[in-house]
Formats: C-alpha cells, sequence, structure tokens
C-alpha cells in the first residue's frame, strides 16, 4: 500500500494502528442503505481486507441513500460495484465477495480469521444466524437496527440491544435474542419514531424484515408486530436452531 493516501490516518493511530488495519478482515452482510457506507468508511480507513454478502442488484430506488447507487451502476451487482469502488480507494486491498444464493449457509463465512462482522441486512432470521455464529466463534459483531422513515440523524446511537428503546426492530431482536440466551449484543438503532407512510406506496419498494412479503401477503404494516406472533416465532426458533 502507498504510506501517502494514509498519511493523515497514520498521524491520529500511528504506524502500529495503520498495520493493525491492513490486516485485519472485515465481513460485511448487507451492502444496501447501511453496508455500502460501512464498506466505504472502513476501505478509506485502510482495512486490508474486506469480505462483502449481499444477493442484490442495484436498484434506481437505491440512488437517494446508498453510497454505490448511481445512473451508471443500476442493475449490476452491489457487491461487484463496491468491490470495484474499494480497489479504486485502495488498489492493495483484498476484498472477496459472495451471494447468498451460491453458499450453503451464509453465516459459515465467519471463522476465527474475521477480525469484525458487521450485520447490516434486512430479514431477521438471517441477522439472528449471523449473530449467533459470531457470538459462537467470539468474533466481535455490530447490529443496525431499523432505520426506514426516519430522517433525524441525532436520534442515532450505539448501544446494547437490551438498552434500545423505540426502534420496532429492536423489540423483536430483544425478544429472540433473549430465548437465544444471547446476554448483549452492540446495535446502531435511532430514538426517533418512524414517519407514517401511505402502506400502499412503502409495499411498493420495500420487504417486510419478518417474512419479506410479497404482493400476496395478507400482513398489514399496522398489525407488524402482533401478526400470529406464537406461530413465526416457533418458526424463526426452528431456523436458528
Amino acid at each position: 500500500m502507498s504510506s501517502k493516501w494514509s498519511d493523515r490516518t497514520e498521524i491520529l493511530i500511528g504506524k502500529d494502528g495503520i498495520e493493525k488495519l491492513e490486516n485485519a478482515k472485515v465481513l460485511i452482510y448487507g451492502i444496501g442503505g447501511v453496508g455500502s457506507f460501512a464498506v466505504e468508511g472502513l476501505a478509506r480507513a485502510g482495512v486490508g481486507n474486506l469480505i462483502l454478502v449481499d444477493e442484490d442488484e442495484i436498484d434506481i430506488t437505491n440512488i437517494n441513500r446508498q453510497i454505490h447507487a448511481t445512473s451508471k451502476t443500476v442493475g449490476k451487482k452491489k457487491v461487484d460495484v463496491m468491490k470495484e469502488r474499494i480497489l479504486e480507494i485502495n488498489p492493495c486491498a483484498k476484498v472477496e465477495t459472495y451471494l447468498p444464493s451460491t453458499l450453503g449457509n451464509e453465516e459459515d463465512l465467519i471463522d476465527e480469521n474475521i477480525t469484525y462482522v458487521i450485520d447490516a441486512v434486512d430479514t431477521i432470521t438471517t441477522k439472528l444466524k449471523i449473530i449467533k455464529k459470531a457470538k459462537e466463534k467470539n468474533i466481535p459483531v455490530i447490529s443496525a437496527m431499523g432505520a426506514g422513515n426516519k430522517m433525524e440523524p441525532s436520534k442515532f446511537e450505539v448501544s446494547d440491544i437490551y438498552n434500545t428503546q423505540v426502534c420496532p426492530l429492536a423489540k423483536i431482536m430483544r425478544k429472540e435474542l433473549k430465548n437465544m440466551n444471547i446476554k448483549d449484543l452492540k446495535v446502531v438503532y435511532s430514538k426517533e419514531k418512524p414517519k407514517k407512510t401511505n402502506e400502499k406506496t412503502l409495499r411498493k419498494y420495500f420487504f417486510c424484515t419478518i417474512c419479506s412479503w410479497n404482493d400476496n401477503c395478507r400482513r398489514s404494516c399496522k398489525r407488524y408486530n402482533k401478526i400470529e406472533e406464537r406461530k413465526w416465532k416457533e418458526k424463526l426458533r426452528k431456523k436458528v436452531s
């Protein structure tokens, strides 16, 4: 790696800090609104080894909030575009990319060689599997909670999952993690209450974080935390056990 571009960082953390970043290996699940910015920050900080996991292609609706999304990247795989960005920042970086559909269990990428895990995925079942595996391997992990329909950046906090408030996703995660006997989890979340939106418009672009709804889904946003709670919780436990 050329020392030129990281000189300013070295002033802050010294040569030992730079070497630590160069040797670190960070695994990021979900390269969307949260994950793409996390990856960009890690690359510019000098992290030398990055593993990107995401199935999706960049959609035109991503342009307003995802760093890799532009009119020129629409239709391309998020992991491919993000890898290209990383190597433009740091040509010496080692970048691995994976599509979940090509993996048996995507959480199996978590092993003793990983320095840190970032969970930036949408679905609860996947989040729980990632967190469970990271805890089993004693690998540090941070999990992103819900940020949809929120606009006040000062409301974001890094906290333990059991100290979170307001966030509907965090509420569900607290219950499930408690059932899994997971005692702590670092999360980033917002205390801001989500703004009300037109449900039909919302359903056109987004997926339910519990079941990945489709056009035939009978679930209603207003009943998000109450619909057949016992049934889907039992299925959830079986999937992650």
